[in-house]
């Protein structure tokens, strides 16, 4: 049986928007108690937001890979591979931070302040 490969976007993106994806990734908010586990284990508790009527929900909580899909597609529907992390903690383990993301969308200067 050929590995199936999570390495392009497209096929990513069809991996979680499937129906296997949606249980597991439940299974894994209702196994840690919809709670982000990095704060947990640094004694804060993060849990995820409440849907108000007519408005769409923040999202707070993602359920992310310990072992990323691209490189171990074999973990990738496999429940002890899944850890609820918040938005901010799953950047952090992305590498995505707050200080990168601003210096990459940051504009060039226009014009240079310095009055003679």
């Amino acid at each position: 049986m050929p590995t199936i490969e999570y390495k392009t976007d497209k096929q990513k993106k069809s991996f979680y928007n499937s129906s296997a994806w949606r249980k597991l990734r439940q299974q894994a908010l209702e196994r840690d108690n919809y709670e982000c586990q990095w704060c947990k284990r640094e004694g804060k508790v993060t849990v995820d937001s409440i849907k108000e009527e007519g408005k769409r929900k923040e999202i707070v909580l993602n359920v992310d890979h310990k072992y990323p899909i691209e490189h171990y597609p074999k973990l990738a529907l496999t429940l002890d591979n899944l850890e609820t992390l918040c938005v901010y903690h799953h950047n952090v383990k992305e590498g995505r931070t707050i200080d990168k993301i601003s210096r990459n969308n940051s504009k060039k200067k226009r014009w240079n302040d310095e009055w003679w």
